[in-house]
This record gives structure tokens, sequence and C-alpha cells, in this order.
């Protein structure tokens, strides 16, 4: 568990991941270098981006700048990036990460990832994501949204067990059976939409958590992840924000609370189904 921002958790391979991680989800390119640069600045570490997010670019902006400003080296960061389905290929897999990495502006990635399992064509990707890890383009690979049955299939070819994988998870899709199976296999579980898009934050059992621990919902339910050892990824483009979600290693979740979170459960999504998403 970690307890504070600068933290980080060893994977499989022992690269160390920082907990808890800055996303740019849905943050329009010519806008994204401010966000990053302000999330450094706050004492992120983790950023997070993808290639159908369309501002690597801009990502790639903001940590030159953040490491010039804040006086970091490269290695001061984990950036995570993620290939789409419509790139799936050996070869486009290959070219994909190249071009990641060009608009980045870096030398590596710490963290490439699957997007989707879509219709299960991603051996290939896979394959190449091990080839691109082995000449060190990649210091680590995982994938997205995937479910125990596309994690048995990929076990089957795989020579690089995934560090983690990133998925839906928050208080009304807590992902238990998921959890238990990565855990038996030496793969992390990292949460995004950790707030449910803000839909779960007006929750009567989480506002009376809060209220009595002096905390917002939103701190609330990142406590309970990080107690539960599952890494995040929060999306804010405001300093406050940003300032507010790392605010959260301060106090600490009795087992009678966490129990009462457990319990919001619906198995509910507010993203797709990884068996019925494609593009």
């Amino acid at each position: 568990m970690i307890n504070s921002l600068n933290d980080r958790i060893e994977l499989n391979n022992g690269t160390a991941i920082p907990g808890l991680g800055l996303g740019v989800f849905q943050i329009p390119d010519e806008e994204t270098a401010d966000v990053v640069a302000k999330g450094i600045k706050q004492g992120y570490r983790l950023i997070d981006t993808a290639q159908v997010y369309d501002n690597e670019k801009g990502t790639g902006e903001g940590i030159r700048r953040g490491l010039t400003e804040n006086n970091l080296q490269r290695e001061d960061l984990f950036i995570t990036s993620k290939i789409w389905n419509d790139h799936l290929t050996y070869d486009e897999t290959i070219s994909s990460a190249n071009d990641s990495l060009q608009k980045l502006g870096l030398d590596y990635l710490d963290l490439y990832l699957i997007h989707w399992p879509g219709d299960n064509s991603y051996k290939d990707s896979y394959l190449a994501l091990e080839q691109l890890y082995k000449e060190g383009k990649i210091k680590a690979i995982g994938v997205s949204n995937f479910q125990i049955h596309h994690l048995e299939e990929l076990a089957k070819f795989a020579t690089v067990t995934p560090v983690l994988d990133q998925v839906e998870s928050h208080p009304k899709l807590i992902q238990t059976e998921l959890r238990d199976y990565v855990a038996k296999h030496d793969i992390k579980i990292q949460a995004w939409s950790p707030l449910m898009q803000g839909k779960i934050l007006k929750n009567a059992t989480l506002q009376n958590i809060a209220e009595e621990r002096g905390k917002s919902v939103a701190q609330v339910i990142l406590r309970w992840d990080i107690q539960r050892n599952v890494l995040l990824v929060v999306k804010s483009v405001h300093t406050e924000r940003m300032q507010s979600n790392a605010d959260v290693f301060d106090f600490k979740l009795d087992q009678a609370e966490m129990d009462q979170i457990n319990a919001i459960n619906e198995n509910l999504r507010v993203g797709p189904n990884p068996d019925e998403f494609d593009f």
C-alpha cells in the first residue's frame, strides 16, 4: 500500500510504478501540455495517455516542461500509453509504438498496453509488445480492459506476463473475481474511472463516511482503492482537484467503512463491456 504520491509499487518484472497517477483522457491536445506540466508540479509522477486520446504530442510537451521546471530526470517519471484496436497486427503495433514515442518525444515508454481485447485478435499485437520489451523500447507491457477469459487466452502464448490490467473499477464495480485472479498470477489491477465519471459522488453511504472523516467523497473512494492495493489513474484538469485527489494519505478507513463501500457494488459499468466493445 502506498503512503505518499511518490510511493511506487513493484511490478512482476521489477519495474516500479507510482500508485497514483494522472490521466489525460478526453483532454484536447492543445490543452494537455498545461495539464501535464501542472500535474508534475503537483507531485504526480505517473502520466497516462493513449493513442486514441490523440493528445500524445501535448503530453510530451507537458512532460518536457515538467522535467525542466521541476529539475527532474526522465527516470523520475513513469509514462504509459496504449495501442488502439485498429492497429493490432504485429507490424502495426511496432509502428504505433514508434509513433507514440515520436509524438511523446521519448526514447522509451515505461508501460505500453493493449487498450481493449476487441474481437480477441490481440495475439500478434502482444507478441509485438514482447519484442519491443526485449529491445528496451518499453520497460513493461500490459493490457487494459481484459477479463479473466482474455487473460487465460493470453497465457496460452505469452512468454512475458503482463504487469497489470487497467480496468474500469469503482465502488459500483469492484471487480472482485478479476482481482482475485490477477493476484494469483502476480498481475496488478489499475483502475480507470475510479470515481465513476463523477456519477457516484452523491451516494449516501459515501457521503456519510466523507462527512465523518472530514474528507470529500472522491478522497474517500481513492483511499478505499489505495487500501485495497488498487493502482489508480485519475483525470483532472484543475490544480485544486489534483491537489485534493492527492490529499488521501493522512487518514485510514476502518474495516467497517471498507465493508460499507464494498457493499455498494452492483457490477455496474459506465464504460463499454469488454466482451462487446470493438472498433
